[in-house]
């Protein structure tokens, strides 16, 4: 029998070791330095927009002189887009997120469906902004509407909310199935008494992350053809419209130094919006954890 030589097998765990160190202090600096990086940005876009942040830069449509531009027609463009989008996406993602986990056969048809809507969540944005323009605005007839854009973003974060539904439905204990069902219970019933109770704070969650995606996305927005400048509000599903992302970037592609600060002012609000959006999916997963 062949005898382990111990300096060996010493030298090889100290080697080990060293490297799982190694790599450990990679990811500490590439991760420290991400987060620099991105304080840098927001310090740089803080700077150059706070000055212009006042009541009536949030309430002034857009204009050719910087001193009365405002974006209050993309601040409510981007409220009728998220309320549609959250109108279409939620209900349709929670029904399906139910279906397959609770009532769809576990075979190769489900799995293939599950393994495509995991491959949809990764597809890029502007894909869909192609299939929206194809689709919504082109063959249904709905130009460049709020509706048409919120179709169309409605395609981009379903996949997400079916996902995080999915994984919020699954986490639920199946003892809380099991006695329903022992009671009693029809499939609806614990379904809807029981499983979907439970399951909310994840979903909730899930759905708040996928919306913060949907805010913050331009080109979908570009391909459909939202407006870049809008002197009136969205009235109706039907109307045009602009949101702040495609504000944002009509400002930054001026020559004049003065709507690159004022592109600043509506990353700020656009930032705000965004942490005020993902700081309620944390309150909302912590109340679910405590309960």
């Amino acid at each position: 029998m062949n005898k382990v030589n111990p300096l060996i097998v010493s030298d090889q765990l100290a080697r080990r070791q060293w490297l799982s160190r190694l790599f450990k202090h990679f990811c500490t600096g590439v991760t420290f330095l991400a987060v620099a990086i991105l304080g840098v940005l927001i310090f740089q876009v803080s700077v150059a927009g706070f000055g212009w942040l006042d009541w009536q830069f949030l309430t002034s449509f857009p204009s050719r002189f910087p001193e009365r531009a405002g974006i209050y027609s993309a601040l409510v463009g981007t409220l009728w887009l998220v309320t549609l989008t959250a109108s279409l996406a939620i209900p349709i993602g929670v029904l399906a997120a139910i279906y397959l986990e609770e009532y769809a056969p576990k075979n190769r048809f489900t799995a293939f469906i599950e393994v495509n809507i995991a491959n949809l969540a990764g597809v890029p944005s502007i894909v869909y902004g192609i299939l929206g323009l194809a689709v919504f605005v082109r063959f249904m007839g709905l130009e460049r509407s709020v509706l048409a854009g919120a179709m169309t973003m409605s395609l981009l974060v379903m996949p997400v909310i079916i996902i995080a539904a999915k994984e919020a439905i699954r986490a639920v204990p199946s003892s809380l199935r099991q006695a329903a069902f022992a009671v009693g219970a029809t499939r609806w019933q614990v379904v809807r008494h029981h499983v979907l109770p439970s399951a909310i704070p994840g979903i909730l969650t899930g759905v708040i992350l996928a919306l913060s995606r949907a805010i913050g996305e331009t080109a979908p927005l570009i391909m459909i053809g939202a407006l870049t400048y809008v002197a009136f509000v969205p009235e109706g599903p039907l109307d045009e419209f602009t949101a702040l992302p495609i504000q944002i970037f009509n400002w930054t592609a001026r020559p004049q130094e003065t709507f690159h600060e004022l592109a600043a002012g509506g990353i700020i609000v656009l930032l705000a919006i965004l942490l005020l959006m993902n700081a309620t999916a944390v309150y909302i997963r912590y109340r679910g954890s405590k309960r």
